[in-house]
């Protein structure tokens, strides 16, 4: 199941470059990139009570270490949210796409250094592929 949300999600990653490109012609990036967090946000509060996912939920549910990884997360998302609409907004969707996805080549080894996830041959070639892949699509 995780594979199907997977590319869904991707999907909607698409769909999030062409319409914010087409958005980003006469609007600042930084309030574009604002107005489509508090967008996200109500979507997600409607969507979240939908599926009643407050249900027993309090400020104090999560412990301080979790608060701060989230509290993390947020910013780190936030950060790159800005970078991707002030990218998006100088330059060509399918450049700036290409090397925002090479967040996946990071993950690959952050993730065997802090999650102690495995690092294989695969991986590294792998990641070095879409290295290559991102540099075929942004040089012209």
């Amino acid at each position: 199941m995780w594979l199907f949300y997977a590319f869904l999600s991707a999907i909607a990653a698409a769909a999030v470059a062409i319409f914010a490109k087409l958005g980003l012609e006469d609007l600042d990036s930084t309030l574009a990139t604002t107005i489509r967090a508090i967008i996200m946000a109500g979507f997600l509060v409607l969507v979240s009570v939908f599926l009643k996912k407050f249900d027993g939920f309090s400020l104090t549910s999560l412990g301080s270490k979790e608060w701060l990884l989230i509290f993390a997360a947020g910013i780190a998302g936030a950060l790159s949210w800005l970078f991707y609409f002030f990218a998006l907004k100088a330059g060509i969707a399918t450049g700036v796409v290409a090397i925002d996805r090479l967040s996946i080549v990071f993950v690959v080894f952050l993730a065997a250094l802090f999650l102690g996830e495995t690092l294989g041959w695969q991986a590294v070639v792998g990641a070095l592929l879409m290295v290559g892949g991102a540099l075929l699509i942004t040089l012209r």
